[in-house]
């Protein structure tokens, strides 16, 4: 495949540009927090009153 093939079909790739959505949830609490390292992953340390409750993760930035 020559540089021209190349090029031509990444053109065909639909340009995906990140854009801020809004979310509306309702929820008892909120806490705000930074994303610490751990391993592979992250990881959130949550108060220990909050063990077996549902939570929702929404990406700030």
């Amino acid at each position: 495949m020559t540089t021209k093939e190349k090029k031509s079909a990444d053109d065909s790739k639909p340009d995906l540009t990140r854009m801020k959505v809004k979310f509306e949830i309702y929820g008892e609490e909120m806490i705000e927090k930074k994303v610490k390292s751990s391993g592979n992953s992250g990881r959130v340390y949550l108060p220990p009153n909050w063990v077996g409750s549902q939570v929702k993760i929404i990406r700030m930035n």
